[in-house]
C-alpha cells in the first residue's frame, strides 16, 4: 500500500525543503505547495457525482466531489501541511491529533484529540510530514479508527523504511502516500538524510 509520488513538481519542492539553508518563510511556502500536490494524489480515487452546471453558453455535464473529506494533521508539524490541503479541498472538515514522542523511547503518547463526528463514510487523510519510527502514525490511526473512520490514507513528505514497515504491519490496508522513502533512522530516530526537524524548521524554533 506504499504509493511513491513521482511528480516532478513534488520532487522539486522536496529538494528545496531538504536544503539546510532554506529559511522558515520559504520552508512554509514549499510545505504548502507540496501538500497540494500530495493531497491531489491521495484523493485521486475519491468518489464523484455526476451533475449539470450552467455555463454562460448553456448547460454542461459536470462531475463534483461526492464524498466528505476530513483532514487530520498530527500536531504540531502536520499543521504545516494543512493550509495546502484546505486550498485543495476548501469544504474539508478538520480534526486535530496531539501526539508527543518520548525522545528516549520514541513512544508516542496522546495529549489532545478533537475530531469531527460521523467519520464512517468520510475519506480521512492523516497528514504527518515525517514518517520516522511509525509510532505516532500508528497511534494516530488508532485514534481515528476508534472514532469510526474506515477510509484512511496517510500522507507524508519523507518516510523511513522502519516507519513504513511499522504502519504496514499495524494497518496493512491503509495507503501511504509519500515522494520518498529515505535510507534509515539514526540513533536519535531522525530520518537520514531526511530534512531535519520539520516542526522546528517550519516554525523557526531551531
Amino acid at each position: 500500500m506504499l504509493h511513491l509520488v513521482t511528480h516532478p513538481l513534488v520532487h522539486d519542492c522536496l529538494a528545496e525543503l531538504r536544503a539546510a539553508h532554506t529559511p522558515p518563510e520559504r520552508f512554509r511556502a514549499l510545505a504548502n505547495r507540496i501538500s497540494v500536490l500530495l493531497g491531489a494524489e491521495a484523493l485521486r480515487d475519491v468518489p464523484m457525482t455526476d451533475g449539470t452546471v450552467e455555463t454562460p453558453l448553456g448547460p454542461s455535464p459536470c462531475r463534483r466531489l461526492g464524498a466528505d473529506v476530513v483532514l487530520a494533521p498530527v500536531l504540531r508539524a502536520g499543521l504545516g501541511m494543512l493550509p495546502g490541503m484546505l486550498e485543495l479541498v476548501p469544504s474539508a472538515r478538520v480534526g486535530h491529533l496531539g501526539l508527543q514522542r518520548d525522545e528516549r523511547t520514541a513512544v508516542a503518547s496522546q495529549y489532545y484529540a478533537k475530531l469531527p463526528p460521523n467519520l464512517q463514510d468520510s475519506y480521512v487523510l492523516l497528514i504527518d510530514p515525517m514518517l520516522a519510527t511509525g509510532g505516532s502514525a500508528v497511534a494516530a490511526l488508532d485514534m481515528l479508527t476508534k472514532a469510526g473512520a474506515r477510509h484512511l490514507r496517510l500522507v507524508c513528505i519523507v518516510a523511513a523504511p522502519e516507519g513504513v514497515a511499522v504502519v504496514e504491519k499495524a494497518y496493512p490496508s491503509v495507503p501511504i502516500f509519500t515522494p520518498v522513502v529515505d535510507r534509515e533512522l539514526n540513533a536519535h530516530k531522525f530520518i537520514v538524510p531526511g530534512l531535519g526537524d520539520f516542526g522546528d524548521r517550519l516554525f523557526g524554533t531551531i
